[in-house]
């Protein structure tokens, strides 16, 4: 059985990532304070946005599409609120997958701590949101 997915609530939060990062990571919001504890130069980049960019708008329509399912099976199985469901899905899914992943890779690489907590607390923003707009939007043969 493949659960029932509003696709117009997953490309309304695939742009909602986009809108996310691009304020997350703003210079006068976390820009800086990530590119220094990244090494990254922001007056010269190593490589130009657009293959990064292109990537980021296909794994934000993944991680939507997948947290629409997974919020609609979790629906399915718990019943009640549909927005609920998204919510916890997300959290949930993000707390086993994306956060622990995060940490143990930055961990085995060195990364600052500030760093994954800065990286899994945009990724958290991000899920969050998602979920309200495809949780206030369920698929209509809900």
């Amino acid at each position: 059985m493949v659960p029932e997915i509003n696709y117009w609530a997953v490309l309304v939060a695939t742009a909602s990532s986009m809108l996310i990062g691009a304020v997350w990571y703003a210079r006068g919001v976390m820009g800086e304070r990530w590119a220094r504890l990244a090494g990254v130069d922001l007056e010269h980049p190593s490589r130009r946005p657009l293959w990064p960019m292109i990537t980021t708008v296909l794994m934000s329509f993944v991680t939507a599409w997948v947290l629409a399912g997974a919020a609609t099976i979790a629906w399915h199985f718990y019943e009640g609120s549909y927005l609920w469901a998204s919510v916890v899905t997300s959290v949930t899914l993000w707390a086993g997958f994306t956060a622990a992943r995060f940490i143990t890779h930055d961990a085995f690489e060195g990364r600052s701590t500030r760093l994954t907590t800065l990286n899994i607390g945009h990724e958290l923003l991000t899920v969050v949101v998602m979920a309200l707009i495809i949780g206030a939007w369920p698929p209509a043969a809900l």
